[in-house]
């Protein structure tokens, strides 16, 4: 009789499944930062949409999308700059770091990075001045609020709409990070930004990081004054940084330990890095032929990433003619005029599937300005790196794989063609350089959960229980002397003194009593002897 009943409960057990789903699904805001930036977020997105949930994604009207997907609701409003404006910004501040770079805040504050930062932060004005949608908005019944804290507008909206966020980015600027988590981050072995330092500092480095530290809080007031404008007058009240990351519930982080160095953490503190690496797929014919092509020597693939595509044209012919001095086919991702010196083993494509070339056993090498997702997808898939960092975490991410023996670095305001040729030739015939990669890579996928599921998991956790106030410390209800203990110290610091003061004067007291006397009955036996 059981093989009778066990079919027949199937569809029961099956519909119980589908109705315990859709039950838990939610309705999640999405406010995403536009180009590379969303290349990984749409991936957690995609799976909560998959899972039943309902999203929503707010964007300006002029942005750069890599594509847009048909499964969620995208609401649109318009912003005060064109296009145009936007990409010509953009590009004054992508050509200044082939001249000198913007390595510190003093710099992102005052350089040629001002003015696009400037307009980044102040769109949420647009999105606040579209009365409809914000009713709509308001209307909505949001659950939680998924966003990337870089233009600041989704912590300004998750504020606003007092609904708990989820935190998506590789960092934040400045001290937002630890001073919104709480997580004390010493500079004594945790590198600042910009600084391409390691986690084992010479005291020459120490100084410098504690400049940075000191730096940064006098000029990321600053950087972020464009935003804190537009923050002020949308909550109608003085804010500040702290006051908007100090809200979030959950902090996914696109890094880990195997890139990062080792630093404390709190429990609302979750790392996904390399969640925009997956299995490599068949390569179009096109690129496949390439490979074919190039016998025994392999591949390199060359990229600056998604944002950027042209390069000046003496530095593009310095590159090109260090291209032409290894025996590998160089497949390089390039929009801009075509260098007059390009050798033949070099091919010139404006667009290239990175992830599935790196996968492929005959890549030697990944040319990369060593962003977050390149050098994610250089370790999932084992591939000895030169880098050319240009901006932004750039110089940070490059620094932690060259100290882990997993590539070379170059400054490309000093390189010369000799210098890349000499890098690629080191990472393609140093068998070391393969051998750390793939130790690395080895540690990033020893792992107990995927870091796609990782990230759905408390997406879809902040929305169950709208936030996660259980994790947060209680350090963001202290001041900062009673933070650091100033208080207890002081008050421990009075007791110990009075003790101190009140047992010196006994003594001081006693001793009078026992030596004062004495001493004034000899000196009147003395009176009396003359």
């Amino acid at each position: 009789m059981a093989p009778v009943v066990l079919p027949a409960l199937l569809p029961v057990c099956a519909c119980l499944l589908l109705a315990s789903g859709s039950a838990q699904a939610g309705k999640l805001l999405v406010v995403p930062m536009h180009g590379s930036h969303w290349l990984s977020m749409r991936s957690v997105v995609e799976k909560l949409i998959h899972r039943g949930h309902e999203v929503v994604a707010v964007v300006p009207e002029v942005i750069w999308q890599p594509g847009r997907s048909l499964n969620f609701t995208v609401k649109m409003y318009s912003t005060s700059h064109t296009r145009d404006n936007l990409d010509q910004k953009f590009k004054d501040f992508a050509d200044a770091q082939w001249k000198t770079r913007d390595n510190n805040m003093f710099a992102l504050a005052t350089g040629s990075s001002k003015v696009f930062f400037d307009i980044t932060f102040s769109r949420c004005k647009s999105l606040f001045n579209d009365k409809e949608l914000i009713e709509y908005l308001r209307e909505s019944s949001f659950d939680a609020v998924f966003l990337d804290p870089f233009d600041m507008c989704g912590l300004i909206v998750a504020r606003y709409f007092s609904l708990p966020s989820v935190f998506f980015s590789r960092g934040a600027f400045c001290s937002n990070l630890e001073e919104g988590t709480q997580c004390p981050s010493p500079p004594s072995y945790g590198p600042r930004s910009f600084q391409g330092l390691s986690h084992t500092m010479t005291f020459r480095e120490r100084v410098w990081n504690h400049i940075s530290f000191l730096t940064e809080h006098l000029f990321c007031p600053i950087f972020f004054e464009k935003a804190i404008e537009a923050a002020s007058e949308i909550l109608q009240t003085p804010v500040t940084t702290y006051d908007l990351f100090s809200q979030v519930s959950i902090w996914l982080l696109r890094t880990d330990f195997v890139l990062d160095f080792p630093r404390p953490v709190m429990p609302n503190m979750v790392y996904v890095g390399g969640i925009n690496c997956h299995r490599g797929k068949p390569l179009p014919k096109e690129f496949e032929a390439y490979i074919n092509a190039s016998g025994e020597h392999g591949i390199v693939v060359f990229s600056l990433g998604s944002m950027v595509a042209e390069i000046p044209e003496k530095k593009a012919m310095a590159i090109a003619e260090a291209l032409g001095q290894i025996p590998q086919t160089v497949l390089w991702r390039y929009t801009g005029s075509r260098p007059s010196n390009l050798a033949n083993n070099t091919i010139l494509v404006k667009w290239l599937p990175q992830n599935d070339l790196l996968g492929h056993p005959k890549t030697r090498a990944f040319i990369t300005h060593s962003g977050s997702h390149g050098i994610y997808e250089g370790i999932c898939n084992g591939v000895p790196m030169v880098m050319m960092p240009l901006f932004g975490d750039q110089m940070d991410n490059a620094k932690r794989m060259e100290t882990r023996g997993a590539g070379v670095t170059l400054n490309v305001l000093e390189m010369t063609s000799d210098d890349l040729a000499n890098a690629l030739k080191a990472v393609i015939n140093d068998k070391s350089y393969k051998e750390n990669i793939m130790r690395l890579s080895s540690l990033h996928k020893d792992r107990p959960i995927e870091p796609l599921d990782l990230a759905v998991f408390w997406v879809e956790y902040v929305m169950r229980h709208k936030g996660a106030p259980h994790l947060r410390p209680a350090a963001h209800d202290l001041t900062w002397y009673q933070y650091h203990s100033l208080d207890v110290i002081g008050f421990l610091l009075a007791i110990v003194l009075t003790v101190a003061f009140l047992i010196f004067k006994c003594c001081a007291f006693g001793c009078r009593k026992c030596f004062g006397k004495k001493g004034r009955v000899k000196k009147s036996h003395k009176t009396k002897a003359h």
